[in-house]
């Protein structure tokens, strides 16, 4: 089995796809983010009015097609890093970290509340 690319790979893949039909004139901030919000749309479409339990059976079902929205988006929000010349892996890794020092998991295990409410 093939090993798994990692995020600067996959940039690369993305950009060469992206640069082979001449796509950046139409790859502004503004548009790559206004397609990831289409395409998160897309990703929501198949759960909309379903109980969590539906969703989770809808998500089974429905895998091949849900599988390709997320890599819609995540292509989108890995191209648009790019352009905004911003690291992904350290972005992320980052954020993470942030969310530990917010979200400590004795006072969020279990709960839903904003890290602003714990």
């Amino acid at each position: 089995m093939p090993s798994t690319p990692s995020i600067p790979e996959l940039t690369a893949q993305i950009r060469a796809f992206r640069d082979a039909r001449d796509w950046q004139q139409f790859h502004s901030p503004k548009d790559l983010a206004v397609a990831i919000v289409a395409e998160a749309g897309e990703l929501l479409q198949p759960f909309v009015w379903k109980s969590p339990e539906q969703s989770w059976s809808i998500a089974q079902l429905q895998r091949p097609a849900i599988a390709d929205e997320i890599a819609d988006v995540a292509i989108l929000v890995f191209e648009l890093a790019d352009q905004l010349g911003l690291d992904l892996a350290h972005e992320m890794a980052a954020k993470i970290a942030r969310n530990e020092l917010r979200y400590p998991a004795d006072k969020a295990r279990g709960s839903n509340l904003k890290y602003t409410e714990l």
